[in-house]
């Protein structure tokens, strides 16, 4: 046997017959327990000043941040209801003026053959070809301007009118509706103000 064996495991069990015990064993983890040292425990406490102070920070921080990407996120929705609303308006008095064109709705020689008013839009006009003169609707109602905030316009009053007889540059109300536009005067987030959409 090499002098540098490990002692037998069962050593103390054949002396004593007790239980074999390892003399590498590692230590009882209750061996302090036991001699009636406990391990100290700090006592529990409420939030610091300093603590308080750097979380009221933080909240101050993200919400800096989260509400100017609100506001923004906000703005492109409504932007893209203006999209829509000035698309279907103005699809609309196309339609108009081709109906007429083609002689589906009475005209005037005098006219333009854009709508008078957008509520005409609504009305409808009795469509010539149609042995029982049904009306022709262009639109279902009038949509208002997302922009305006005034709720208590009717739709059609919160749009800016151009006549046909008036300038891109300079759009003036007529005796017809040839386009109509925003009348709210801030720019969108591509750059350009809303009346010129």
């Amino acid at each position: 046997m090499s002098r540098w064996a490990a002692p037998e495991a069962n050593s103390t069990a054949a002396e004593g017959g007790g239980t074999p015990v390892s003399r590498w064993a590692a230590p009882e983890a209750n061996s302090t327990a036991a001699e009636g040292e406990g391990t100290p425990v700090r006592a529990s406490s409420g939030f610091t000043l300093i603590e308080m102070m750097v979380t009221v920070a933080l909240v101050g921080i993200l919400a800096s941040v989260a509400l100017p990407l609100t506001e923004m996120s906000m703005q492109r929705q409504k932007e893209q209801e203006l999209r829509a609303a000035l698309r279907e308006i103005r699809s609309a008095i196309d339609a108009f003026k081709r109906a007429g064109d083609e002689g589906r709705i009475r005209r005037s020689a005098t006219t333009t053959g854009y709508p008078p008013t957008l509520e005409a839009l609504v009305e409808g006009a009795a469509d010539l070809k149609d042995p029982a003169h049904r009306k022709i609707f262009f639109l279902r109602r009038v949509p208002r301007d997302p922009m305006n905030a005034d709720m208590v316009l009717a739709p059609a009053a919160t749009w800016g009118k151009r006549a046909y007889s008036s300038e891109a540059d300079r759009p003036m109300e007529g005796d017809d509706v040839y386009d109509v536009f925003s009348l709210n005067r801030r720019t969108g987030l591509n750059g350009l103000p809303y009346a010129q959409w």
